[in-house]
């Protein structure tokens, strides 16, 4: 990395990109960049306020709209308020066009990691020409449409795992009771999983996650009456389970085995955490693992079979787990996809401009307090040609009690900021 940047993530009112938003700031923030996160879930529960209100739905759809519209106001204040290089968006993250049209004018570039089944969801026809650079986890013939509507700068960026985060938990007895299980799954209850599981029901298997209403044959295998689990869950979930199911989710009840071609999150996280999983094959998965690195199937046949030949090979589940964990680790992390998407971006769109790199000079500081910000620097993950400004915008987010020397910068940025008005 050669310059710190300050990034914009914009996350999505709901939905499963909103975690790997948050993975993504993290990667940005650990990398040295300065990164605030746009909390559109704090808006959420106003937004799905206004579905709830006595209103015909051509009354309501108007108040959606205005209300979508305060939202990328919002998201215009907090840019205008961070001056960042980069506003990163993940999938549904709610972006207007006047919005990206207005950052571009501002001269802020702008990206979307669009983390979602472009053939199932179609609404980046309308937005993908905004954006400066727009990430895919598919391949062609995405990247063609992409050109053809006006999107010169596509780039296929799969999904990866946060290593910090997604890893080998030591569970206590306790832990171990609640959550493990000879066979497990943590997801939705999309048609194929259903029919998939049904032969299943009765064994040691847990299902955690929700959207499985209506399936009485599985009742006694879903978890906490179908609750949604947290990340933060998921982990312990993972770690417990004997052979973590990972099939791709379709909307098709015919086809139990999609043959798709992205690969999920839920494949990098598992490998991540040295959990073994028995996921079915993808078109692009050969170029991210190997095969003795992941455990597929082609099949149900082979999905059953499988399942009860690894429950009787331990040492082979965890010969897979170690390897896939050690895959991850070397190439599939969200800083390395944070650094290829940043790489990208300057080698297409050209360097990095920073109009606010002159009123971010370090003032001229005596001894003792130059010592002090460089400190201040190292401490606060920013590299030591971060500009003042990062660092005191950094050191106002940060709690607790400031020393005299912090005190000081802080003031004399201040006063910096008036002079100049």
């Amino acid at each position: 990395m050669t310059q710190a940047l300050r990034v914009l993530v914009v996350l999505p009112m709901y939905g499963g990109s909103l975690p790997i938003g948050r993975y993504c700031a993290r990667a940005l923030g650990d990398m040295g960049h300065t990164v605030r996160v746009f909390e559109a879930p704090e808006l959420h529960p106003a937004f799905t306020g206004l579905g709830r209100l006595d209103l015909a739905p051509a009354r309501r759809a108007p108040l959606e709209a205005a209300f979508l519209q305060v939202v990328a106001q919002a998201i215009w204040a907090q840019a205008e308020e961070l001056g960042p290089h980069l506003v990163l968006a993940l999938a549904q993250a709610p972006m207007s066009r006047n919005l990206l049209q207005r950052l571009r004018r501002a001269g802020v570039r702008t990206a979307m990691w669009f983390v979602e089944d472009h053939r199932l969801f179609t609404y980046w026809r309308t937005y993908a020409p905004l954006y400066d650079l727009f990430a895919v986890i598919q391949k062609e013939p995405f990247l063609s449409e992409l050109a053809a509507i006006g999107q010169p700068h596509a780039l296929y960026l799969p999904l990866a795992a946060l290593p910090e985060f997604h890893r080998p938990l030591a569970l206590s007895p306790a832990e171990q009771r609640e959550y493990g299980s000879d066979i497990a799954f943590l997801g939705a209850g999309y048609p194929n999983r259903r029919v998939a599981f049904r032969p299943l029901a009765g064994r040691d298997f847990k299902i955690w996650g929700s959207d499985w209403e209506g399936e009485p044959l599985l009742a006694g295998n879903i978890q906490r009456q179908g609750r949604r689990i947290s990340e933060e869950e998921s982990v312990r979930i993972y770690n417990a389970a004997r052979v973590n199911l990972n099939l791709h989710s379709s909307m098709s009840a015919k086809d139990l085995v999609s043959h798709g071609d992205f690969v999920n999150p839920r494949t990098f996280e598992l490998a991540a955490m040295g959990a073994f999983q028995l996921v079915d094959r993808r078109s692009l998965m050969d170029e991210l693992f190997g095969p003795d690195e992941l455990a597929t199937f082609d099949t149900p046949e082979e999905f059953y079979r499988k399942i009860d030949y690894f429950l009787a090979h331990p040492q082979e589940r965890e010969a897979y787990a170690r390897r896939a964990r050690k895959r991850v680790l070397a190439g599939h992390t969200y800083q390395q996809r944070m650094a290829a998407l940043l790489e990208a971006m300057e080698t297409r769109l050209g360097p990095w401009r920073d109009d606010r790199r002159e009123d971010g000079d370090t003032p001229d500081l005596d001894a003792p307090l130059r010592e002090e910000l460089a400190r201040l620097t190292a401490g606060l993950g920013l590299p030591p040609h971060a500009a003042f400004a990062d660092v005191m915008d950094r050191l106002r987010r940060r709690t607790g009690p400031l020393s005299e020397a912090e005190t000081s910068l802080l003031f004399l940025d201040e006063w910096r900021k008036q002079y100049k008005k």
